[in-house]
């Protein structure tokens, strides 16, 4: 019997589709480079910015990160299994990263605002590594933010009000230290893949 338990790897699916459509529309068809293990994305008409606030008040865009290879994923606190896997792989990618982990920004924007408060979120994100950003806006700024980032995501009713699901596309987007999106990395590459596929941003590839 099918689970529900994020639905992470059927939304993926759909989440990859689009991008690989977008890709077309924007003469972005190549294959990536060999180097890298992510998807390349350069290009790409999405994931241009943001305007969100911190768990911490601040309010932050894109442009505040810019010096570091960022990396964004879409999730909610009380998901069971997608969403602290990667955080969890994002986490042991800095510490494969050694001195250079100061140079990565990881932020971790929810679609759950309705449940996730700035206190939930400076508990969740921090535990994996201290300097991760949980990022946060009211339902309509969190609909735009995905649109923007081409990220599907559906509320899935609970029995109980308070155990609601969310359905959501998976994977995690990878900025250059210019800020400009450059990779999509999907779900259950690791933290080698992400490890790697940093140090070359970080490089100047």
């Amino acid at each position: 019997m099918e689970t529900r338990q994020c639905m992470a790897w059927k939304w993926r699916g759909w989440g990859l589709a689009l991008i690989a459509a977008l890709f077309v529309v924007a003469g972005c068809g190549k294959q990536a480079p060999a180097e890298f293990k992510a998807t390349n994305v350069t290009g790409a008409p999405m994931g241009r910015d943001f305007r969100l606030t911190d768990h911490d008040g601040k309010t932050r865009t894109l442009s505040d990160f810019k010096g570091k290879v960022v990396a964004v994923f879409f999730g909610y606190t009380h998901c069971p299994d997608v969403c602290p896997t990667t955080l969890g792989d994002l986490a042991q990618a800095l510490k494969k990263l050694g001195d250079n982990a100061g140079k990565v920004q990881v932020l971790f924007i929810t679609l759950d605002p309705e449940r996730d408060t700035p206190e939930l979120l400076a508990q969740f994100v921090p535990a994996f590594n201290p300097g991760f950003l949980g990022l946060y806006g009211d339902a309509a700024t969190t609909a735009k933010t995905a649109e923007e980032f081409k990220v599907i995501y559906h509320k899935q009713p609970d029995p109980d009000p308070a155990k609601y699901t969310i359905d959501h596309s998976s994977g995690t987007f990878l900025y250059d230290p210019t800020g400009r999106l450059r990779l999509f990395a999907s779900h259950g590459q690791g933290a080698e893949a992400f490890a790697h596929d940093i140090r070359l941003l970080l490089e100047g590839n």
